[in-house]
């Protein structure tokens, strides 16, 4: 007995020979087609002749499981397509800081957080086109690791690329790509490969260290007229706009992971982003953070932290 593949059916006894089908829905397309998302319902009654002699057989979906916008029906082949357009995504938005840079139409030190803000949060939107599981993570992981090796040949003066390392650099000092640039991709990596986009860890990571981070030096340099009085090298505006940017990018992200059924959203979780955000802001403005890079500290201390209070 079998059911038609454009249909749901549940199949009953009415007589000792004979079987009546009975549609309960219709499918737009085959069920090699559904996506794995859909729920499904299956519903047999095999009945001999007899009282009291059917098996009944049935199957069901009582969750749907986190959505991805498979762009091809085999999942590899999808996830080769998610990472090139999410390539194509990041090294736009570098081609695009790269030019601002050549042209000098920021100040290098602006410039320079411009793309600290933009490349990680560009690339976590990315993130629902690759499919679920560690197999769509390793294929995510593979963009901002391809940047880990061109941070390290850049850093090390084996490759040169001056657009570049006048983008990311503070003074332009080709091995500046060995501290900061190289810290910031690495984080992404790891935040890919360990936690992923169902971790609230990777969104804490990541928003912290480009909105927060990024906010930080671009606000505090134009509005830091008051200094932290146990550090004068930094500034309230600049702590507060650190902050606020990292909770609300964090907040911003979660709702966007939710609608994909990647993260459910909370009160709890936004409660823990605020105070994994200020504590970031609170550590990035101790004295240390002038000797320690905080591309370093800020994503340690929201792993840190989130893995307390998220």
């Amino acid at each position: 007995m079998f059911a038609t593949p454009t249909m749901l059916c549940s199949f009953q006894k009415i007589n000792p020979v004979g079987i009546h089908l009975k549609p309960i829905s219709t499918l737009s397309q085959p069920f090699g087609k559904v996506r794995p998302n859909c729920s499904t319902y299956f519903s047999f009654t095999i009945a001999a002749p007899g009282p009291r002699s059917s098996v009944r057989l049935s199957h069901r979906s009582l969750t749907s499981p986190p959505a991805a916008i498979m762009l091809h029906e085999n999942p590899v082949v999808s996830d080769l397509y998610a990472t090139a357009i999410s390539g194509c995504v990041a090294f736009s938005f570098l081609k695009l800081w790269e030019e601002t840079a050549k042209r000098g139409l920021f100040d290098q030190k602006l410039n320079r957080k411009l793309v600290h803000i933009s490349i990680g949060l560009a690339f976590m939107l990315c993130w629902p086109l690759f499919s679920s599981g560690s197999q769509g993570s390793i294929f995510a992981a593979l963009i901002p690791g391809v940047n880990i090796i061109r941070m390290l040949l850049l850093g090390l003066g084996i490759l040169k690329h001056e657009a570049t390392v006048k983008s990311m650099s503070r003074f332009g000092d080709y091995r500046e790509l060995l501290k900061g640039p190289l810290y910031y991709a690495t984080t992404i990596t790891l935040a890919c490969v360990m936690y992923w986009r169902t971790s609230p860890l990777s969104i804490a990571a990541i928003c912290n260290l480009c909105a927060g981070d990024g906010m930080a030096d671009v606000i505090g340099r134009r509005f830091g007229v008051k200094k932290i009085p146990y550090n004068q090298n930094k500034s309230l505006a600049g702590s507060f706009a650190m902050a606020a940017a990292g909770f609300v990018a964090s907040l911003g992200y979660m709702y966007y992971f939710s609608s994909f059924g990647y993260l459910e959203e909370s009160w709890k979780l936004v409660l823990g982003f605020l105070i994994v955000s200020l504590s970031t802001a609170v550590v990035e403005s101790l004295p240390i953070s002038s000797e320690l890079d905080d591309n370093l500290t800020v994503p340690i201390t929201s792993i840190l932290v989130g893995s307390i209070v998220l």
